[in-house]
Protein backbone atom coordinates (compact mmCIF):
# COMPACT_ATOMS: atom_id res chain seq x y z
CA UNK A 1 0.00 0.00 0.00
CA UNK A 2 1.37 3.41 -0.91
CA UNK A 3 1.07 6.65 1.06
CA UNK A 4 -2.06 7.85 -0.77
CA UNK A 5 -3.81 4.54 -0.13
CA UNK A 6 -2.88 4.89 3.53
CA UNK A 7 -4.61 8.28 3.77
CA UNK A 8 -7.70 6.86 2.05
CA UNK A 9 -7.65 3.82 4.35
CA UNK A 10 -7.57 6.18 7.35
CA UNK A 11 -10.66 7.96 6.01
CA UNK A 12 -12.37 4.59 5.57
CA UNK A 13 -11.47 3.54 9.12
CA UNK A 14 -12.91 6.80 10.45
CA UNK A 15 -16.15 6.20 8.53
CA UNK A 16 -16.53 2.62 9.76
CA UNK A 17 -15.45 3.16 13.35
CA UNK A 18 -12.35 0.97 13.05
CA UNK A 19 -9.33 1.73 15.27
CA UNK A 20 -7.41 4.78 14.08
CA UNK A 21 -4.33 4.69 16.29
CA UNK A 22 -2.59 1.93 14.28
CA UNK A 23 -2.19 4.51 11.49
CA UNK A 24 0.11 6.60 13.71
CA UNK A 25 3.79 6.00 14.40
CA UNK A 26 4.74 4.99 17.89
CA UNK A 27 6.86 7.67 19.48
CA UNK A 28 6.82 10.77 21.62
CA UNK A 29 7.28 13.21 18.72
CA UNK A 30 4.07 12.18 16.92
CA UNK A 31 1.47 14.95 16.94
CA UNK A 32 -2.16 15.20 15.84
CA UNK A 33 -3.98 18.51 15.77
CA UNK A 34 -7.75 18.25 15.54
CA UNK A 35 -10.36 20.97 15.32
CA UNK A 36 -10.42 21.28 19.09
CA UNK A 37 -7.35 19.50 20.44
CA UNK A 38 -3.64 18.85 20.25
CA UNK A 39 -2.48 15.31 20.96
CA UNK A 40 1.25 14.78 21.43
CA UNK A 41 2.97 11.40 21.60
CA UNK A 42 1.56 8.08 20.48
CA UNK A 43 -0.11 7.28 23.81
CA UNK A 44 -2.00 10.58 23.86
CA UNK A 45 -2.99 10.18 20.19
CA UNK A 46 -4.23 6.63 20.87
CA UNK A 47 -6.24 7.72 23.93
CA UNK A 48 -7.74 10.70 22.09
CA UNK A 49 -8.73 8.69 19.05
CA UNK A 50 -10.17 5.89 21.17
CA UNK A 51 -12.30 8.41 23.11
CA UNK A 52 -13.41 9.97 19.82
CA UNK A 53 -14.49 6.58 18.46
CA UNK A 54 -16.37 5.75 21.65
CA UNK A 55 -18.31 9.04 21.76
CA UNK A 56 -19.18 9.62 18.09
CA UNK A 57 -21.04 7.81 15.31
CA UNK A 58 -22.25 8.13 11.72
CA UNK A 59 -19.06 9.67 10.36
CA UNK A 60 -19.13 11.18 6.90
CA UNK A 61 -15.74 11.89 5.36
CA UNK A 62 -15.77 13.30 1.82
CA UNK A 63 -12.36 14.05 0.34
CA UNK A 64 -12.33 16.59 -2.49
CA UNK A 65 -8.71 17.64 -3.13
CA UNK A 66 -6.34 14.97 -1.87
CA UNK A 67 -2.76 15.57 -2.99
CA UNK A 68 -0.04 13.18 -1.82
CA UNK A 69 3.66 13.44 -2.60
CA UNK A 70 5.70 10.35 -1.82
CA UNK A 71 9.46 10.01 -1.62
CA UNK A 72 11.55 7.03 -0.50
CA UNK A 73 10.66 6.90 3.19
CA UNK A 74 8.50 10.02 3.62
CA UNK A 75 5.32 11.48 2.19
CA UNK A 76 3.15 14.49 2.83
CA UNK A 77 -0.46 15.21 2.00
CA UNK A 78 -3.13 17.88 1.95
CA UNK A 79 -6.86 17.66 1.39
CA UNK A 80 -10.14 19.49 1.68
CA UNK A 81 -12.58 17.25 3.54
CA UNK A 82 -16.24 17.60 4.39
CA UNK A 83 -16.59 15.77 7.67
CA UNK A 84 -19.66 15.20 9.78
CA UNK A 85 -20.58 13.05 12.77
CA UNK A 86 -23.03 12.70 15.64
CA UNK A 87 -21.95 13.14 19.26
CA UNK A 88 -23.32 10.15 21.18
CA UNK A 89 -23.32 11.98 24.50
CA UNK A 90 -25.82 14.70 23.55
CA UNK A 91 -27.00 13.82 20.04
CA UNK A 92 -25.50 16.96 18.49
CA UNK A 93 -24.74 16.69 14.78
CA UNK A 94 -21.52 18.36 13.63
CA UNK A 95 -20.45 19.21 10.10
CA UNK A 96 -17.29 20.99 9.01
CA UNK A 97 -15.57 21.93 5.81
CA UNK A 98 -12.07 21.07 6.95
CA UNK A 99 -8.49 21.19 5.78
CA UNK A 100 -6.19 18.26 6.42
CA UNK A 101 -2.44 18.05 6.06
CA UNK A 102 0.23 15.79 7.41
CA UNK A 103 3.47 13.91 7.16
CA UNK A 104 3.72 10.16 6.72
CA UNK A 105 6.75 7.99 7.23
CA UNK A 106 7.49 4.47 6.04
CA UNK A 107 8.29 2.62 9.28
CA UNK A 108 10.40 -0.53 9.28
CA UNK A 109 8.64 -1.90 12.38
CA UNK A 110 5.31 -1.63 10.56
CA UNK A 111 6.36 -3.95 7.73
CA UNK A 112 4.86 -7.03 9.40
CA UNK A 113 1.28 -5.87 8.85
CA UNK A 114 0.18 -7.43 12.14
CA UNK A 115 -1.63 -4.25 13.18
CA UNK A 116 -4.51 -4.92 10.80
CA UNK A 117 -4.06 -1.92 8.52
CA UNK A 118 -1.79 -3.57 5.98
CA UNK A 119 0.56 -0.68 5.27
CA UNK A 120 4.06 0.28 6.41
CA UNK A 121 3.16 3.99 6.27
CA UNK A 122 2.42 5.81 9.56
CA UNK A 123 1.35 9.36 10.27
CA UNK A 124 4.00 11.26 12.22
CA UNK A 125 2.08 14.52 12.04
CA UNK A 126 -1.51 15.35 11.18
CA UNK A 127 -3.32 18.67 11.25
CA UNK A 128 -7.08 19.08 10.81
CA UNK A 129 -8.59 22.54 10.89
CA UNK A 130 -11.85 24.20 9.98
CA UNK A 131 -11.56 27.58 8.22
CA UNK A 132 -15.05 28.62 9.28
CA UNK A 133 -17.59 27.44 11.81
CA UNK A 134 -20.05 24.61 11.78
CA UNK A 135 -22.74 24.28 9.15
Amino acid sequence: MDAESTVRAYYDALRTGDPLSPFFARGESVVKFGIGERLTGYDEVREGLTAQSETTTDWRVESSRLVVTERDEHAWFSDDVLMAWIDLEDGTEYEFDSRWSGTIERRAEAQTGDDGIGTPWRFVGMHVSAPGGTR
